[in-house]
């Protein structure tokens, strides 16, 4: 009888543990009809009182003299405005869960030269990031891995999917961490004789590793293909042959204006820089380039004691006025979340709200030769945009509705289930 009693527990237990999963919200699909909304489209301005039609995962119809078609579910957004989904030009989502355990981190491998480590790969659809991350109108993310002087190919994936071939958006790009000849922090007791040699060491071994990726690319050609397969040559192959492009991660006014010349001498096809703290100190020299830039974290402070406190916040902008093509991303794994408001402080610091939006939309999408599918509401784009009740880059916004290649997501997750467990305690 006691073993009957405990066996009936164990099945209740685990009828009730599967009667709360199936509790947990899922995205839904089907025609969707956005009605009565202000539509900020980002490259042809606001439609007023406007309505957008989702189906099949793209948007079949705009414009104000839409009729929803027989069958759509209808969502009233009378009062409320549409925006196209936001992308994050640079985090480490889904490659970093919990920092101290080895086994949850993804986003850096063992080794100095690693192009072939991909973070679609890596990344794991699961994470209880993506579900916070995308409920404030960040749709897209650039998942970047972290480590060595090539740590791997970051990877532009949609937030939602249940493997990560079903979240990728359509681009990837080799990383490069170019050699730093500043101090590492606080903790760097190296002397600058050290550095300097340091620097130049992983200089010679950038070079050298590039060198090698340009004669395989010749072998390739010359042989058909029919060569020993070198994983690390491999995956710089597309990047030397300008199909893929190498993504450069540089900060120091002095680092920049150095990858710049390397840039040059190698004849790279497709550079795009990464972080650029101080790219406001050589903006024109990267615009003469023609090299566009992920710039951020935004939310930072100055990179030099000297410098004035909003320096950070201005950066966006200095690049943008001087001529370079400026994307924002927030370098965060929890905190991407804020990227309205690394957008918002560089719009009051002077990049203005229009190019600080599409810093966050349509640029990016470009920058990521993904702009035909993705960064404006347009006919027959992706249909992921969201919903909210004001200015996103405010914080007493609400977003009230997210899709995501047309799949109606689930706006809980766990911040919002800690909020309604506390609200009434």
């Amino acid at each position: 009888m006691k073993g009957l009693t405990i066996y009936s527990l164990a099945i209740g237990l685990c009828l009730t543990a599967a009667a709360a999963f199936a509790q947990n919200p899922k995205a839904k699909s089907g025609t969707f009809a956005l009605t009565n909304a202000n539509i900020q489209t980002v490259t042809n301005g606001v439609i007023t009182n406007g309505t957008i039609v989702l189906s099949g995962g793209k948007i079949t119809d705009l414009g104000t003299g839409v009729t929803p078609p027989a069958g759509a579910i209808v969502i009233d957004c009378k009062g409320m405005w549409i925006y196209p989904g936001m992308i994050d030009a640079g985090t480490h989502i889904g490659l970093l869960e919990i920092g101290q355990i080895e086994q949850a981190s993804d986003e850096r491998e063992s080794g100095q030269v690693i192009p072939q480590m991909k973070a679609l790969t890596a990344i794991n659809p699961n994470s209880v990031v993506i579900p916070v991350t995308r409920v404030s109108g960040v749709t897209t993310v650039l998942t970047v891995p972290d480590g060595g002087l090539m740590p791997g190919t970051a990877a532009l994936v949609n937030l939602h999917g249940y493997v990560p071939d079903q979240m990728f958006a359509g681009f990837e790009g080799v990383v490069v961490n170019f050699p730093n000849t500043g101090r590492r922090g606080f903790f760097d007791r190296r002397t600058d004789d050290e550095i300097k040699k340091a620097t130049e060491k992983a200089l010679t071994q950038l070079s050298d590793t590039w060198d090698k990726a340009v004669q395989y690319a010749k072998l390739d050609s010359a042989t058909k293909g029919k060569k020993e397969y070198y994983p690390e040559m491999q995956a710089l192959l597309p990047v030397v042959r300008g199909e893929r492009a190498l993504i450069i991660e540089v900060n120091a006014s002095k680092d920049i204006t150095a990858a710049l010349k390397w840039i040059s001498d190698k004849k790279i096809k497709k550079p795009i820089l990464s972080g650029v703290a101080e790219g406001w100190r050589v903006a024109a020299d990267i615009a003469k380039a023609g090299i566009p830039v992920l710039a951020g974290p935004v939310l930072a402070i100055p990179s030099r004691d000297s410098d004035k406190y909003d320096k950070g916040y201005a950066n966006p902008g200095l690049m943008k006025k001087a001529g370079v093509k400026v994307a924002i991303r927030t370098n965060e794994t929890e905190n991407v979340r804020n990227l309205p408001y690394h957008a918002a402080f560089a719009a009051t610091y002077g990049m203005g709200k229009e190019d600080a939006l599409k810093a966050v939309t349509i640029v990016p999408a470009e920058i990521f030769g993904v702009a035909s599918q993705m960064g404006s509401i347009e006919k027959g784009k992706d249909a992921t945009l969201f919903v909210c009740d004001g200015d996103p880059f405010e914080t007493k916004t609400q977003v009230k509705e997210v899709f995501i290649n047309g799949w109606q997501m689930p706006m809980q997750n766990r911040q919002t289930e800690l909020y309604e467990e506390f609200l009434k305690r």
